[in-house]
């Protein structure tokens, strides 16, 4: 499911993010903890937390603050329609802004990482420290092909050609293609994803993506996948900590190329690369443990 809460801010003429915080309101973090902004990965909403926020460790520790990027979830932007992941990291400082938080750690999965690693480079007086998981700061480049990660632009590509016409006779019609539901669930959550957690994301992308509003949403989050920048250049600037995790399992960025980015991270204070044995893409979700472990590590050393 996507957030049930939602806070308006000022970027691109307003725009509503969910989100979900694990204070006992939902609404009012406990500034005697820190906070980590947690981003998630394609076309998932906060629900892709579930297990960080049910770890009673994690949340003892830190508040957490999952944030849906544009394009996902209860997320929604009125009168722009076209945005970027630059575009998401200023809407997720300012949810911060919104929410009384001055710092923070950002996790992210996926394109969540992205995100992260833009909210560090925007506000660096304001990001603690990154936790980076199953992703990439090269765009899917010719070089990023080479090194045995994939080419999503004969995968999407086709869908947002479809995406890009209204759904004729009435607009209001259209529903998210099942195959590209059952694509989500496979490449993120791994070979051995349960049935129970194909059901689960195919309903939520059915209710995030309906209507032509849910058209729009869907095709610009794509167009930002396909034709987003890469970071390689710029992430010598960041200086907070960086922990990167990458599974054996992942089938969209492979761990080999997923070290050798890390070492561009030449100025932050730290820098950890880890491989997760078994985990799948989403590793937050397929290997808990191992996250909450090395979240924990990079919150208590680099809180103060």
């Amino acid at each position: 499911m996507a957030a049930t809460t939602t806070v308006t801010v000022p970027h691109l003429g307003g725009i509503r993010a969910g989100y979900w915080l694990s204070s006992p309101d939902g609404k009012t973090p406990d500034p005697s903890k820190p906070t980590c902004v947690l981003i998630n990965s394609m076309c998932t909403t906060v629900s892709l937390y579930r297990d960080q926020f049910a770890n009673k460790q994690l949340t003892h520790g830190m508040n957490l603050l999952a944030i849906e990027p544009l394009g996902h979830g209860a997320t929604s932007c009125h009168p722009a329609e076209h945005f970027t992941y630059w575009d998401s990291a200023i809407m997720a400082l300012q949810v911060m802004d919104k929410l009384g938080i001055d710092k923070a750690f950002a996790l992210g999965t996926s394109q969540g990482g992205w995100v992260a690693v833009r909210m560090a480079l925007l506000a660096p007086e304001r990001i603690r420290g990154l936790m980076l998981l199953g992703t990439s700061i090269d765009y899917e480049s010719s070089v990023s092909r080479t090194k045995a990660c994939w080419d999503p632009t004969p995968i999407i590509a086709p869908f947002i050609q479809t995406w890009s016409t209204p759904t004729s006779p009435n607009p209001e019609d259209f529903l998210i293609d099942e195959v590209w539901c059952g694509m989500v669930s496979t490449l993120g959550f791994g070979l051995n994803v349960t049935t129970e957690t194909i059901e689960f994301w195919k309903q939520t992308l059915r209710d995030v993506y309906k209507g032509d509003e849910g058209r729009k949403k869907v095709r610009m989050a794509t167009m930002n996948l396909l034709q987003r920048d890469g970071l390689g250049l710029r992430v010598r600037d960041v200086k907070c900590p960086v922990y990167w995790l990458q599974g054996t399992e992942d089938t969209v960025y492979s761990k080999e190329y997923a070290q050798e980015q890390s070492k561009l991270f030449i100025s932050s204070v730290e820098v950890k690369f880890s491989v997760v044995e078994g985990g799948a893409h989403y590793l937050n979700v397929t290997t808990p443990m191992e996250v909450a472990e090395a979240l924990l590590e990079l919150v208590s050393k680099y809180k103060q």
